[in-house]
């Protein structure tokens, strides 16, 4: 597999003719990006955008790479009803990296005073954010104490030409690499990314046992050895067919107002660890693309990482209940709070052992439904219909309170508590209940066919 973001654009727009628009109007980076992205998602599409012209630069903007399911399939070479099975199973199959001696970004390699992040075109998202902020910030540091490398998304605002904040805010792995260099009084070096296939970004997202690397991860998704490569001013490793690395360190004992920005809860995140970033090198390939990842609850911004969330609610479950037949974590949700799950149910309270297992598997979880197996969880009209004819509040409600949620949640308290439920909204099981109506097979694909050709 060809481990190029180049390739992977190229090969979907030829699969999937109009999967790939480029815009050739000339684009602002203040808003303009954005307000497209939104657009396009008001209108229920989701294309990879190619930004050929953008006011004050010579290099393209890519966006909503990551924006649909089909293009996540697509990434992995699998059908997209297969995608979430695939993904679960390959997550598993770690798969150690090789070394690429001369990797196309250092075409271009600047250093020292030619360090210029005003050089890239990096937009402004949201009236009210901080400034100019890269989004699409694959972030890769090295383990202090072990050495193993890690790679995640990470948000970095623009405040000079070599100067960045940036929020570590997941406060998992990258928080931690940082928080040990600290300890020691050093720097913590890392590098960015921008531009990558999106089987690395999916692979970026994982949570492998810590002594595993997420290159890794990626080798699994790839099903061959993930290409990486040497950064130039800094021992690291990286993607090797990234388009941008931008190299620098996260500095020790130093904190900076970072934000507002907006985020994916649909809201201006205030919240951020205030950390502080020094650029000191930036190489490109020849002719580079620039990565946006559009920001808020845009798909390209949350849709991989629920994706990632139905495929651990899936493995959880497997484990204790032998029926699953579908899980969906929408991104009506933000791609994080809600979670729909389908189950046939072989004895009674099954639906009900599901829901604190599935709410244990992500904190940020807190509005579970668990319905039965002719419910279909990705049409969210099914789901509620579910909801309407087969819940009784009185017997079907499952309530959590005081619970860890996500910190960034609007609605949790300061401590990031919040109050989790979930619902039983199956069919009480081995009682007599209404028959759901249905429509033959057969009628269903004869009406199909004449509705698609009256080109409907």
């Amino acid at each position: 597999m060809k481990q190029d973001l180049r390739s992977f654009v190229d090969l979907f727009d030829k699969t999937y003719p109009g999967g790939v628009i480029r815009i050739t109007d000339t684009v602002g980076l203040e808003l303009d990006l954005q307000a497209i992205a939104l657009e396009f998602e008001r209108r229920r599409r989701f294309p990879i955008l190619l930004f050929e012209n953008v006011r004050g630069h010579t290099i393209p903007v890519i966006s909503n790479v990551t924006a649909s399911r089909r293009a996540l399939a697509f990434a992995l070479g699998v059908e997209e009803a297969r995608m979430p099975v695939e993904y679960a199973s390959r997550l598993k199959e770690y798969i150690k990296p090789v070394v690429m001696p001369d990797p196309p970004f250092r075409h271009t390699i600047l250093t020292g005073a030619q360090v210029d992040l005003s050089k890239l075109p990096i937009p402004t998202y949201f009236p009210g954010d901080g400034g100019p902020y890269l989004t699409a910030a694959l972030t890769v540091a090295k383990d202090p104490d072990t050495g193993v490398e890690t790679e995640g998304y990470h948000r970095f605002q623009v405040k000079g030409p070599q100067k960045m904040g940036v929020s570590l805010h997941s406060r998992r792995r990258m928080f931690e690499y940082q928080r040990r260099a600290e300890a020691r009084g050093k720097n913590l070096e890392c590098a960015i990314v921008l531009g990558v296939h999106p089987a690395i970004a999916m692979g970026s997202l994982a949570y492998p046992p810590p002594e595993i690397s997420k290159f890794e991860v990626v080798g699994g998704l790839f099903r061959e050895p993930m290409q990486i490569a040497r950064c130039e001013s800094i021992d690291l490793m990286v993607p090797a067919w990234g388009e941008i690395v931008i190299e620098g360190e996260i500095l020790a004992g130093v904190r900076e107002k970072e934000g507002p920005f907006g985020e994916f809860t649909g809201y201006m995140a205030r919240r951020s660890t205030e950390h502080v970033f020094i650029a000191k090198a930036i190489l490109m390939r020849e002719r580079p693309w620039y990565q946006s990842i559009s920001s808020g609850r845009v798909p390209d911004h949350i849709l991989p990482l629920g994706v990632l969330r139905e495929v651990e609610i899936r493995n959880a479950l497997s484990r204790v209940i032998p029926n699953v037949k579908a899980v969906h974590v929408p991104t009506s949700g933000c791609a994080a709070f809600t979670a729909f799950v389908s189950i046939r149910q072989t004895r009674p309270g099954e639906a009900k052992h599901a829901i604190p297992v599935v709410l244990g598997v992500d904190h940020y979880l807190k509005f579970v439904v668990i319905v039965d197996d002719d419910v279909d969880v990705f049409d969210e009209s099914d789901v509620l219909w579910a909801l309407a004819t087969r819940v009784q509040a009185d017997r079907d409600l499952v309530v959590i309170s005081g619970s860890l949620g996500a910190i960034l949640d609007p609605s949790a308290s300061e401590q990031g508590l919040t109050a989790k439920i979930g619902i039983d909204a199956t069919k009480p099981f081995g009682q007599p209940f209404a028959e759901k109506l249905l429509m033959t097979p057969e009628k269903t694909a004869w009406a199909r066919d004449l509705v698609e050709r009256l080109g409907m």
